[in-house]
């Protein structure tokens, strides 16, 4: 398999990505590229081993990615303070393996806040997510919820 996803799990095996936040289990945890202001805290889950869809996983990991998904959710509305996660799993544009974890805040206009993040907020032109610069606290935050978690 050779995709984005592959690519991304490839530089952080080199230890080659700051956006890493954490290993986990099923994969890695990672800051999302694409932060769009109302709602930054965007992460992904990427699989150590990429496959098309979760339904190319066998049973164990599957149950294994999708804990990890939703623990790396858990991390994310401790260090934003959201009130709410949106999980998404769709490999249709990336047919590769990855979920998004996605922060909604009360803070939100009420109208976005109803529609799913991808059509409430226009990901492409988002600011660019940088751990070492401008995302370096959030990093940090969720590094931390996420690590505490993990014990």
């Amino acid at each position: 398999m050779s995709g984005p996803i592959t690519n991304r799990v490839n530089r952080i095996k080199a230890g080659n990505d700051p956006e890493l936040i954490c290993q986990m289990p099923s994969g890695y945890a990672i800051l999302g590229k694409y932060q769009p202001e109302p709602i930054a805290g965007c992460c992904m889950l990427l699989p150590k081993t990429v496959v098309a869809s979760p339904n190319d996983l066998n049973h164990a990991d599957r149950a294994q990615f999708f804990s990890d998904l939703t623990l790396l959710g858990d991390a994310i509305m401790q260090a934003t303070g959201s009130t709410r996660i949106n999980y998404l799993v769709l490999c249709n544009q990336v047919p590769e393996l990855h979920g998004h974890c996605i922060p909604r805040f009360d803070t939100e206009d009420p109208t976005k806040r109803m529609q799913g993040p991808f059509e409430a907020y226009d990901f492409g032109n988002a600011r660019i997510a940088d751990a070492t610069n401008q995302d370096q606290a959030l990093h940090a935050q969720l590094k931390a919820a996420l690590e505490s978690l993990l014990q």
